[in-house]
């Protein structure tokens, strides 16, 4: 059996995280003994279609780094797929933007919800400028206590590496108060680093890249997860 991901973005071979992802996804296959096919499917191919007609036969879609996406409406419309059907998610850097940004316009009714990379005067920059831009920095992070990415690292404390200029506004963080999809990781500056949904076999994304784990031959507990969880959907 071999279980099946969506790597849903828009392909370049000169990305640093689309060298690391199919690479990431073989260590996490050979780690719970399933080999793990992927295709990319870019955001495009999901404008102004039923997202199940592309993505109804994969049992996990990963929406990857490398965004603004050539297709926002694609890129949103593939989270919400997997977020409704149930499908084994992971989002990282620009796919954890992505998610958040889908959940605020489609649960939170949200519809100014925007992210100010493509929208730089937008009323609700969701998705707004760093402080300081992370590109290719290590960052301490701290896991919330009970939340699902905890267990799946088995740390309450880990360090990441990020490639990122825009992430989830600090400002806006109270508008998910009391709802399923919660922040599940803070840096030490107080900033959102993953979300989660709660409600949902495996629903999470990072504003950082564990991907990168595999450039060194490392297997990532986050992504044998994912990758665990994709199987146990597909059977």
């Amino acid at each position: 059996m071999t279980i099946r991901f969506a790597l849903v973005g828009d392909f370049n071979p000169d990305v640093t995280a689309h060298q690391a992802i199919p690479k990431a996804l073989e260590i996490a296959g050979n780690q719970i003994g399933l080999p793990a096919g992927f295709d990319w499917v870019s955001t495009t191919a999901l404008d102004g279609i039923e997202p199940d007609q592309v993505l109804g036969g994969y049992d996990g879609v990963w929406c990857v780094p490398a965004s603004p996406y050539q297709s926002l409406e694609g890129a949103l419309s593939a989270i919400s797929h997997a977020r409704t059907h149930n499908v084994p998610f992971l989002g990282t850097c620009g796919g954890y933007q992505h998610a958040v940004l889908e959940y605020a316009r489609n649960v939170l009714g949200l519809g100014n919800a925007a992210n100010a990379e493509i929208d730089p005067d937008a009323e609700l920059p969701l998705i707004a400028p760093l402080v300081c831009a992370l590109i290719d920095q290590d960052g301490g992070i701290e896991l919330v206590k009970d939340s699902l990415i905890r267990s799946h690292y088995g740390l309450d404390q880990i360090q990441e590496t990020y490639r990122c200029s825009y992430g989830f506004n600090r400002d806006y963080v109270g508008l998910f108060d009391g709802h399923p999809l919660c922040v599940s990781a803070w840096d030490q500056d107080g900033d959102p680093r993953a979300v989660e949904l709660r409600d949902h076999p495996f629903f999470i994304g990072t504003a950082f890249q564990p991907e990168r784990s595999a450039l060194r031959g490392e297997n990532h507990p986050l992504i044998t997860a994912f990758v665990r969880a994709a199987a146990q959907n597909r059977s």
